[in-house]
């Protein structure tokens, strides 16, 4: 599985090439341990948010794209998230756009924070160039809601990749009500918004790539 190289996502503070290279760390088979946080030290709103996944682990949900000012052919495929794994503080959910299975979203909750980071795989299980990036929530949130301002790492990586525009990225994931969750990419000129239905499950897909199981 998938992993040793989730676990190995870098800290909000981290250089882009520590970053890129921790994601490579390890055999994707393996299985490191999830993060040991002290629960006494975690927002008491964010560990309500992280709980919200628990009645979905394990099964996939089909989702759709409801805002999007800059549409792509590349987004005009069947869209599946799976909540495939839900350890303490961790939960990993890969994203399948027909038969695009690069995409996985992680969110890991410390203390005081939740990060999210996008892992982006080749099809061999290598990582992409911008891969990991994302946010950390800068403020408490709810049990329904959390934002992700785009971290310094991932400002660097955007940059280095010719992707600027991307600096001012927030991310939000939103349980808007009982069989729906948000994801939102959200900065000046542009907003991306999928819904997953969470009412039904659906059959799971094939592992996501990087995933052996």
């Amino acid at each position: 599985m998938l992993h040793q190289q989730i676990h190995a996502l870098a800290p909000p503070k981290l250089a882009t090439t520590w970053l890129a290279a921790l994601v490579m760390i390890g055999t994707l088979g393996a299985c490191a341990p999830a993060a040991n946080n002290s629960n006494a030290d975690l927002v008491a709103e964010q560990s309500a948010f992280m709980q919200q996944f628990q009645p979905y682990c394990g099964q996939a949900f089909s989702a759709t794209i409801v805002q999007d000012n800059q549409p792509s052919d590349a987004w005009d495929n069947p869209l599946v998230v799976h909540i495939r794994d839900c350890e303490d503080n961790v939960v990993r959910m890969p994203l399948h756009v027909g038969n695009d299975r690069s995409r996985t979203w992680v969110l890991t909750q410390h203390p005081g924070y939740i990060d999210f980071q996008h892992i982006h795989l080749h099809e061999d299980g290598s990582a992409d160039a911008v891969s990991p990036y994302g946010g950390q929530t800068l403020a408490s949130g709810s049990a329904t809601i959390q934002a992700f301002p785009v971290d310094e790492a991932s400002k660097a990586l955007f940059i280095e990749n010719g992707l600027d525009v991307s600096v001012t990225n927030t991310w939000t994931i939103q349980f808007v009500d009982a069989q729906t969750m948000s994801y939102k990419l959200s900065r000046p000129g542009r907003i991306f918004e999928v819904q997953v239905d969470l009412s039904q499950p659906i059959d799971l897909p094939p592992p996501a790539w990087g995933y052996h199981d």
